[in-house]
């Protein structure tokens, strides 16, 4: 098998060598029941590592065009997988959304996530984290028999670990952005990077400019702060860059909020374009940027570098987490500032908590060291690609034609954009009492001014995917016939909700 890789290309050479043994079989080079190269023969022809040929071989067999035998190896599948419709017909109106200071509950939108997750029997398409790594014990058990136990005694520095930090700068420039350890804060998870970062550049009364939709915890954040915030609608290709250059010019505000990889709660991946436009505008009006991507590395296909790689004037703060790659419960983020913000940031770290957690840096740290990070990530890209293909299969058989959805390249969500008329609390409600969790995409508004939409999590096995869309559908295609809102039915079906809520938080509460 002839494979010619473009080494200085920046597209991975697992995803090359993935296109081109499709191309082979998508051509007939490759027939039905073709036995593929052995891991270590095609590692060996092609010099690169055994890894890189495990992550080609589990994307194709994400793909369906591949399937492993037990003890022989990799082969092309006799059966056509079933057809996954990739495109997206997302378009929603351009309506910007203007609000007051105000204050939100991020208390009341986070807690029900968690509770829902913590009751047997939910299919909970709201909650949005991976799957836990199998190795995670054995890789925390290593990590805490270090020779010199008093590294967790003292206290650490507010920026973090330096090793931890060295190790995430390497982590960063495979992903096209180029920076030092010394430009580096590890963070109590992103939420604790965006108060921060929040905090720093915002004043009560200032504007802010968001995506509309966005995450409800930065809308919080915002309102919390006594920001204005400014609401910028989405299209297909991210903010609407005429819009935010109106009110750029209009409103002057201090920041700009934007997740431009794997887009929380679309799903959508900005292009290299958009980003140096985006940029060029936020340098024009001498706006700072928070860059939020705390999904990146969770892909499908290859993304362009983040905005903070084209920043060379200091514009752009830079925060991830391994909360959405490894597990939440450790609560280890990153932020990446540049320039005169470094060292106010750092003092405001230092106020909030002196240091993140010695132990859970040391358990991310082993995980990169040790290799086992990357095949994790290999691992949970295969997992999420195969769920995402059932989602979208399952939408296209139980939802109606009247629905729109996005299709992302990576992370864990989609965005489905309902009709204007349609009741999603209602549909919301009876879900719920059927044991399915749906997150309701007006939590993702500020102000919760935004059209009906829900926001879809599909990091979670195929036969839940299949049962919790069927019910979904099923209930969207109910009202849709309806054609009307049943206001009263409405009212009292939330209450109905309220009290199954109460309900199920009572019992969460009184089991822990």
């Amino acid at each position: 098998m002839k494979i010619l890789l473009e080494r200085q290309s920046h597209k991975p050479i697992y995803l090359q060598i993935r296109d081109r043994i499709s191309h082979l079989i998508k051509s007939g080079a490759l027939k039905s029941g073709d036995r593929l190269p052995s891991i270590r023969s095609l590692a060996e022809s092609l010099q690169v590592n055994k890894l890189t040929i495990i992550e080609a071989y589990n994307v194709l067999e994400a793909d369906g065009i591949v399937s492993a035998r037990q003890g022989s190896g990799y082969f092309v599948s006799r059966v056509s997988p079933r057809s996954t419709n990739l495109e997206s017909k997302f378009a929603p109106a351009q309506n910007v959304i203007i609000t007051k200071p105000g204050k939100c509950s991020f208390y009341e939108m986070y807690t029900p996530l968690v509770q829902a997750q913590t009751q047997p029997g939910i299919i909970n398409f709201g909650y949005g984290y991976p799957r836990p790594p199998k190795d995670i014990n054995l890789i925390a058990r290593r990590a805490l028999k270090q020779d010199d136990t008093d590294i967790f005694f003292p206290h650490e520095m507010p920026q973090g670990q330096l090793t931890l930090c060295r190790q995430i700068a390497q982590m960063l420039v495979q992903q096209g952005l180029e920076v030092f350890p010394e430009d580096l804060i590890i963070t109590n998870g992103s939420q604790q990077g965006l108060s921060l970062a929040m905090n720093y550049y915002v004043q009560p009364g200032d504007w802010v400019i968001v995506e509309a939709p966005t995450y409800y915890g930065a809308i919080s954040i915002l309102e919390n702060l006594g920001a204005k915030i400014i609401g910028i609608p989405m299209t297909a290709e991210g903010m609407n860059l005429d819009l935010l250059e109106q009110y750029l010019h209009s409103h002057r505000p201090k920041l700009i909020y934007t997740i431009s990889t794997f887009h929380n709660p679309t799903g959508l991946t900005t292009t290299q374009a958009h980003r140096q436009q985006l940029l060029a505008l936020a340098e024009k009006y001498e706006c700072p940027i928070l860059e939020d991507n705390a999904y990146e590395g969770i892909n499908f296909d290859t993304v362009p570098a983040p905005i903070k790689a084209l920043d060379k004037n200091n514009l752009v703060t830079y925060l991830s987490t391994f909360s959405k790659t490894l597990m939440p419960g450790l609560r280890v983020g990153y932020m990446v500032v540049t320039g005169k913000h470094y060292q106010a940031i750092i003092e405001r770290k230092l106020l909030h908590d002196l240091h993140t957690s010695s132990i859970s840096q040391t358990i991310v740290s082993e995980y990169l060291a040790s290799g086992h990070y990357r095949r994790h990530l290999s691992r949970l890209r295969t997992d999420n690609l195969q769920s995402r293909n059932t989602m979208l299969q399952a939408l296209e058989r139980y939802f109606p034609e009247e629905i729109r959805w996005t299709v992302p390249t990576g992370g864990l969500f989609l965005w489905v954009q309902l009709p204007d008329n349609i009741p999603i609390g209602a549909i919301r409600n009876e879900a719920f009492a059927q044991n399915v969790y749906l997150a309701c995409g007006s939590a993702f508004f500020p102000d919760k001014q935004g059209y009906p939409a829900m926001r879809l999590t599909f990091c979670m096995p195929p036969e839940e995917i299949e049962q919790g869309i069927s019910i979904v559908g099923r209930l969207l295609k109910k009202y849709i016939s309806k054609g009307c809102v049943d206001t009263e039915g409405l009212v009292v079906k939330h209450r109905i909700f309220k009290s199954l809520e109460l309900e199920r938080s009572s019992s969460y509460l009184n089991t822990v």
